[in-house]
């Protein structure tokens, strides 16, 4: 069991996160999968990742093989968290197209072996990818370039 401590952390991990999306989806109406209401989403992405976490949790205990946990990226980590927080202040003052080109750069640049050109690619991809998923194919409202720019 000693060395299965990474699946039991990351099960655990999964599993409260999963609890939390769906303690909090709680609070709004769920609706019916023919009529969903803004609550449902939540609910199924945190039940998906309770039990995700428990078959990860469960197979790290079957398993009972595993390295140690090792030492926590801290660098990775300040940027993603970085990276979600410039999104979520940003996305109304710069609009979505700047705000998440920087938001999925910063992502990307927290693996330790990722170049600057590559993960300028991905970003410009994801970027593109998401105005036409949102935009253009779900017809959502969103300005592409805020009011901090038009100005």
């Amino acid at each position: 069991m000693h060395e299965a401590r990474k699946d039991l952390l990351a099960g655990g991990i999964f599993a409260a996160f999963g609890l939390a999306f769906a303690i909090t989806s709680s609070t709004y109406e769920v609706g019916t999968p023919l009529r969903m209401g803004p609550g449902y989403f939540p609910l199924a992405l945190g039940s998906v990742l309770v039990l995700l976490g428990i078959l990860i949790a469960v197979k790290g205990f079957v398993a009972g093989e595993g390295d140690d946990i090792g030492p926590v990226p801290w660098k990775s980590a300040a940027m993603l968290v970085a990276a979600i927080l410039f999104f979520g202040f940003t996305v109304r003052g710069l609009g979505l197209v700047p705000a998440l080109l920087v938001t999925v750069l910063l992502s990307a640049l927290a693996g330790h072996r990722t170049r600057v050109i590559p993960a300028a690619v991905i970003a410009g991809s994801l970027t593109v990818l998401c105005v036409l998923i949102f935009v253009v194919a779900l017809q959502l409202r969103l300005p592409l370039l805020g009011p901090w720019l038009q100005g």
